[in-house]
């Protein structure tokens, strides 16, 4: 059974984001990572790139298949998971933690994000 933090919000594409002020952290849910398999790479946006909801922002190679990222909201990307580079598998091991894989400051607020509870619901 895979892990759905409360106090995050997620995504019908399998992302979770966690809510500080404008900065939005982005990450793959437990369960889109262990339906991935062993994470063998991960390509990113840049820093400083505009992401638009629902538009693919990058992707994630496991041995398994090649899955891409949904931007789970617009904005301007501030940073990005540098580890992810050197260690793609943090993904897998922390998925909420260390696996994080964006931050973005949020231009508009989003409005199709799902709690804890539908995310489980969705997943079951």
């Amino acid at each position: 059974m895979s892990s759905t933090p409360e106090g995050l919000k997620y995504t019908v594409e399998h992302e979770w984001i966690s809510i500080e002020g404008s900065i939005y952290t982005m990450g793959i849910t437990d369960y889109a990572q262990a339906a991935l398999g062993d994470i063998v790479y991960v390509q990113l946006p840049k820093i400083g790139e505009s992401v638009v909801a629902g538009a693919v922002c990058g992707e994630v190679e496991s041995t398994k298949s090649v899955s891409e990222l949904f931007a789970p909201v617009s904005g301007i990307v501030t940073s990005i998971n540098d580890l992810l580079l050197a260690s793609p598998e943090s993904i897998n091991s922390d998925p909420y933690g260390e696996g994080w894989l964006v931050k973005i400051e949020v231009t508009s607020e989003p409005s199709n994000l799902l709690s804890s509870g539908e995310y489980a619901a969705l997943t079951a």
